[in-house]
């Protein structure tokens, strides 16, 4: 026992200098920046690091004092996060966000949002059919509460004045909150439920897709398919496209726990999850602008040509800003700088 204390001490005295040096210099970094630093401080900074992570393994490898153990523990941790964490502000981290960070995570999911388009697009085919060839299917797809006056039993002259005329409270206001909450809710269920498997995702998106292509087909019906075209794609192209990246997410979460490969479960869940994350944040950002677009652009604009013209551009440029290329570097810079939690885990197990 005697003869374990004093090879304990041994080896603390042999390298305390170093990692002394190191907690100084971190008690600089994290009560002031990095610019607190001189150059040779911060040339020195990962060496003492490295250092501190090898006298860490040794003190392991050779069940050193657990004291020992628990300060290198705690100092290599500092340390990491120091020199691998995130120094940018909030405001600079806002910035790449939506400068690269959003598109890069849709731009990420690409094969899930076709795949949640085709099963929306599906959903809303097949009740357009389905509702044209018999009107009684229109009550099956369509809830109460988004119904309100438009009914097959309504006038050509009836459903026409809810396109272009908001009057009382229980008409076009009205109908614009229930669509925006609605949406705003399939948006969360189909993101959150996505680990049963994307399951529930998927008959969301399917679902959601029934209610449009039923609504469509009753104005139709009636000789207001353009018009109608119109009052959905002013706000809808903006709406409708979160919804389907929400499904997306979803559909990637439960792609990764249905299909793991070499991980555990719910590490390819969590890994999958932190990843729609950010785009289940954009759609949040997305159904706050349509919900503008619908409370004001859609009842002040009654034109159908500038309808479809505001729809189409808006439309344009969410396909614009999602998919076209990015510059490479700092792509690449903003993947490096997010993965730094993964570098953390490997730095773990290299000292284990």
């Amino acid at each position: 026992m005697r003869g374990g204390s004093l090879k304990s001490h041994k080896f603390r005295s042999d390298r305390e200098a170093d990692w002394q040096q190191l907690e100084s210099l971190l008690s600089r970094l994290e009560t002031r920046s990095m610019g607190a630093l001189s150059d040779a401080q911060l040339i020195a900074l990962p060496a003492l690091y490295r250092a501190s992570l090898s006298s860490l393994s040794v003190a392991r490898a050779t069940s050193l004092d657990q004291d020992v153990i628990i300060y290198l523990e705690s100092l290599t941790t500092r340390a990491y996060f120091a020199i691998y964490g995130n120094q940018t502000r909030m405001g600079t981290r806002i910035s790449r966000f939506f400068r690269i960070g959003w598109p890069k995570a849709v731009q990420d999911i690409t094969r899930e949002t076709m795949a949640s388009a085709l099963v929306f697009f599906l959903g809303a085919f097949l009740a357009f059919v389905m509702v044209r060839t018999n009107m009684d299917w229109y009550f099956s797809f369509m809830p109460e509460g988004l119904m309100q006056t438009r009914t097959p039993a309504s006038t050509v002259a009836e459903l026409r004045d809810t396109l272009y005329h908001d009057g009382d409270e229980s008409g076009l206001t009205r109908f614009a909150s229930f669509l925006f909450s609605h949406n705003s809710r399939v948006a969360i269920f189909a993101f959150a439920l996505g680990f049963a498997f994307a399951i529930p995702s998927v008959a969301l998106m399917l679902y959601n897709g029934c209610m449009i292509g039923a609504f469509v087909a009753l104005f139709v019906d009636k000789g207001l398919g353009f018009e109608v075209g119109g009052w959905l794609i002013i706000h809808g192209a903006t709406e409708l496209f979160a919804i389907i990246l929400a499904g997306a997410a979803g559909i990637k979460i439960g792609w990764a726990v249905a299909f793991p490969g070499e991980r555990s479960r719910m590490d390819s869940a969590a890994r999958a999850g932190s990843q729609a994350a950010a785009v289940l944040g954009g759609v949040i950002i997305m159904l706050f602008l349509a919900g503008i677009l619908e409370g004001f652009g859609r009842q002040l604009i009654s034109n159908d040509y500038a309808r479809y013209a505001i729809g189409l551009t808006t439309l344009g440029l969410w396909l614009a800003y999602f998919y076209l290329p990015r510059d490479h570097n700092e792509w690449h810079e903003y993947g490096a700088d997010h993965g730094a939690d993964h570098g953390a885990d490997h730095g773990e197990d290299n000292l284990s």
